[in-house]
């Protein structure tokens, strides 16, 4: 599985010829110079705003993707992704926030999606959580969720690995430092196996935003 990472919460994952798209942001989206486009098989939206709903900006040429955008069990491609709800505050408006579960290529995979409160999530979602190997985390995105409470969060599912979106520098810094990893070097992509997480406990794998 190749991982690459865009920016905000904008991820692609290919396996052979299967890409899936997390989070596109949609064609208006003022978060990205310009936005990344490339064609998917399946798309992943967590929650509805501008930067993460563009299942338009991945269809491209004669790819379509098959769009997960809310709470329920799907299968395509035949793998099968389960979404829980939650919700999440974003420019003072509720929004609900999905967090997904899917395995590929062996590893159990959970995308927390904008969440600020651990609270928030229902017992679906913290199942998904607590049985995945590598957990996509934001660390900002919204107002309410620090890079402390972010690893506090995160760590409390002990996952072998977690990858951090929607951060900057100084809120990334501090992520690290939570977990005593402040010379992890960021890398412009990553090429995972299940045997690559093994023996790892939280690692914090950081990837750098392409262009």
């Amino acid at each position: 599985m190749v991982i690459t990472y865009f920016g905000k919460s904008y991820f692609k994952l290919t396996l052979g010829d299967l890409t899936i798209a997390i989070n596109p942001p949609a064609k208006d989206s003022k978060a990205f110079a310009k936005v990344p486009r490339f064609g998917a098989d399946i798309a992943l939206i967590t929650t509805h705003t501008i930067d993460t709903n563009g299942e338009d900006t991945v269809s491209l040429g004669d790819k379509e993707p098959f769009v997960i955008d809310g709470p329920g069990n799907y299968e395509s491609r035949e793998l099968l992704f389960t979404g829980a709800p939650s919700t999440v505050i974003l420019n003072k408006k509720e929004h609900i926030n999905t967090v997904y579960g899917f395995e590929l290529d062996g590893i159990k995979i959970a995308v927390m999606g904008l969440i600020d409160d651990d609270k928030k999530l229902s017992p679906e979602a913290k199942e998904i959580a607590a049985n995945a190997d590598m957990i996509f985390m934001p660390v900002g995105g919204a107002p309410e969720l620090s890079a402390a409470q972010a690893y506090k969060i995160v760590t409390s599912f002990d996952p072998n690995v977690i990858i951090p979106y929607e951060y900057d520098t100084d809120n990334l810094k501090q992520f690290l430092k939570e977990g005593g990893q402040e010379k992890n070097e960021s890398q412009d992509k990553a090429t995972l196996k299940r045997k690559d997480l093994d023996g790892k406990e939280g690692y914090i794998l950081v990837l750098e935003p392409q262009a």
